[in-house]
């Protein structure tokens, strides 16, 4: 995970004061790549402790094309529990009730796992076609799944960060690349990498290819400023060896539950209390 703590360290050196809709400012660079070779480990941060758990239950929500999230708050997993469909928001609201309200209120909309399995209210499966092309013809360059809709972007609880992934086969290993435009390297990056990680795991599992490299291009790429001390505190740790993952049963993707995958040989260093910029 060199590419990440080499990307963190840029972009605190090199970062220019940039201010954004939550109130926090942050210091951004524009455009980053972040590649792991799949065959090094499985890519979860050791220079602070990262929960694998709510990665995997985030995945299996999104996978199944889920929009409830009580579902998530039923397996343990809180990380979307300040949103929820802005259409759902009464305009009345003073603002510390439409935060009372936002708790409250279950349904996310039309967010990423929606857009993968029924892109636009179509009936269009994007990640069912990915696997069934991966199957029937993976030197195909197509094999795209976009979270990014224009026209249900105010039904969405966040419009998508990371906005799409696509596939590749070269020989005889599937490579996964994501898209993302808003990327929080401190907090939100460690996750989106594992979780893409994991997504690539499964994909080769699914289709019984090696796993290859893991890209991330990035595009707005930022630390918010009150995590900057405690960032540099993490860039001076030393970096374990990464685990690895297993995944028993398996018997298809969609079938695929959170539990079925395990974590192994994982060691970090404790983990960092950083709030979330909502």
């Amino acid at each position: 995970m060199n590419d990440y703590l080499s990307l963190l360290h840029k972009v605190i050196e090199e970062g220019k004061l940039k201010n954004n809709r939550t109130g926090i400012d942050t210091i951004a660079i524009s455009g980053a790549m972040f590649q792991h070779d799949m065959q090094d480990g499985f890519p979860l941060l050791t220079t602070k402790k990262v929960s694998f758990k709510n990665i995997k239950v985030e995945l299996e929500f999104f996978i199944k094309g889920l929009t409830d999230k009580k579902w998530l708050q039923e397996r343990g997993c809180k990380i979307w529990n300040e949103w929820c469909n802005p259409h759902k928001i009464p305009n009345s609201l003073t603002d510390e009730k439409k935060k009372q309200f936002q708790l409250e209120e279950n349904d996310l909309g039309k967010i990423y796992g929606y857009q993968w399995n029924n892109f636009n209210d179509s009936n269009i499966n994007q990640l069912k076609n990915v696997i069934k092309t991966l199957k029937e013809n993976p030197n195909d360059r197509r094999m795209m799944v976009n979270a990014w809709n224009p026209q249900q972007l105010e039904e969405m609880a966040l419009p998508p960060c990371h906005f799409a992934f696509h596939i590749t086969v070269i020989d005889k290993k599937l490579n996964l690349s994501w898209f993302q435009r808003s990327c929080d390297v401190g907090l939100g990056l460690p996750y989106n990498i594992a979780s893409y990680g994991l997504l690539l795991h499964l994909l080769a599992k699914e289709v019984g290819f090696e796993e290859g490299i893991l890209t991330g291009l990035l595009s707005d790429v930022h630390v918010y400023k009150n995590h900057i001390d405690i960032l540099k505190e993490q860039l001076k740790r030393k970096p374990y060896s990464l685990p690895t993952i297993e995944t028993e049963p398996f018997n298809g993707i969609y079938q695929w539950s959170y539990r079925d995958t395990k974590l192994q040989n994982y060691q970090s260093h404790d983990k960092l209390e950083m709030s979330i910029a909502v």
